[in-house]
């Protein structure tokens, strides 16, 4: 109680407050008076409750409070990196500039340094395990009396994410952690412009054995990621950047692109060629074809047109499908759909080409006419 009684004297002894420009000095102290009021109210209701206390149960109190507080949940931890032979080690030895390099494990897993009359063997092993070595090798030849090592590493075959398929730049990514599959997708300078729609993930070792040890893949509402083998559908990943679908890669994963299908236009048209199919269409229309070849010509035999598609249960291994374009385009009749690998031919009429000739003969003849007439 005596501190209580303390703490309102002190507030009462405060100095006066600065009155603000345009503020009557007579509201501003009936407003200081109710705080005050207010304020020795809240401290002597509090001085029981503070005094009833001791430190003894202070400190209970918050134990009490700490152990309400759930633990944050800790994130799959990566194995530790073994070496393997191929990798390239970064070795340094402080103070030894002559050692300190790049390294690369020999296929038998040994590494020759400078100063010392054998090799060590360094696959199987950590970087830390690694760097704990060459230090006791160097003090047991009485080369360095207390040598400061350490190990990491600069590239690697075994730990690594390869990226292949329809992708601009198709590689082996070296990764030591983890990774997701944009970052990937970036590192390989994006999709080619054949890309289809899927990604197909296969999973290393040690993927498999994170996902093993993590709850989200136990139950049986696992994700599809937790398994071996699983496809990812590139086009909604990209368009709404959905992260469930940003999947998490770890070294010895492989990613292949899928390519989408090509269809061929060629005959009377304006720009003959094949034309992949867009990301996330697994088929295009008649239509659709003609107009990316930039329409027919005028001398196309419209009422003939084909479709010449691969179908091994025929004798030659491919089909005929007779298209004809004057009812497609005028509606009068289904607009087929073409799938990969399709070829549409729309032949020449051999009447309307020579008629064509000889209409552009007669032009070319009356320009020349009136250039000569002027």
């Amino acid at each position: 109680m005596d501190r209580g009684k303390s703490a309102v004297l002190r507030m009462m002894r405060r100095p006066e407050m600065i009155v603000p420009a345009g503020m009557t000095r007579g509201p501003l102290k009936r407003c200081r008076v109710g705080r005050l009021v207010a304020a020795c109210a809240i401290a002597l209701a509090c001085c029981p409750l503070a005094g009833a206390q001791s430190p003894a149960d202070l400190v209970q109190q918050a134990k009490i409070i700490s152990n309400t507080i759930p633990p944050p949940a800790s994130a799959p931890a990566l194995p530790d990196y073994i070496i393997s032979p191929d990798d390239v080690l970064t070795i340094t030895v402080y103070g030894a500039p002559d050692v300190t390099g790049e390294y690369r494990v020999s296929p038998t897993g040994h590494i020759a340094l400078p100063l010392l009359s054998a090799p060590i063997v360094a696959a199987g092993q950590t970087p830390g395990q690694l760097s704990e070595v060459i230090s006791a090798n160097y003090r047991k030849a009485e080369i360095y009396l207390h040598p400061l090592v350490t190990v990491a590493i600069k590239e690697s075959r075994v730990h690594a994410i390869s990226i292949a398929g329809a992708v601009k730049r198709p590689q082996i990514y070296p990764v030591f952690g983890k990774t997701t599959l944009l970052d990937v997708l970036s590192q390989a300078e994006g999709l080619a412009d054949d890309a289809g729609s899927l990604a197909i993930i296969t999973r290393g070792v040690i993927a498999i054995e994170i996902m093993n040890s993590t709850e989200a893949c136990g139950g049986a509402s696992k994700s599809a990621s937790c398994d071996g083998t699983f496809s990812v559908d590139l086009s909604r990943l990209t368009e709404t950047g959905d992260p469930h679908l940003n999947v998490d890669l770890y070294p010895g994963d492989r990613v292949t692109v899928q390519r989408a299908g090509i269809v061929y236009v060629v005959g009377a048209v304006n720009r003959p060629g094949g034309f992949p199919l867009k990301t996330g269409q697994e088929n295009m229309t008649v239509i659709q074809a003609v107009a990316l070849a930039e329409d027919l010509k005028p001398t196309a035999a419209r009422k003939n047109a084909l479709i010449i598609r691969n179908n091994p249960a025929k004798g030659n291994g491919r089909e005929e499908i007779a298209v004809n374009l004057t009812k497609v385009l005028e509606g009068r009749e289904k607009d087929a759909r073409l799938q990969a690998n399709d070829i549409l031919y729309v032949p020449d009429s051999t009447g309307k080409k020579a008629l064509h000739r000889g209409a552009e003969a007669a032009i070319t003849a009356a320009t020349w006419g009136l250039i000569y007439h002027y």
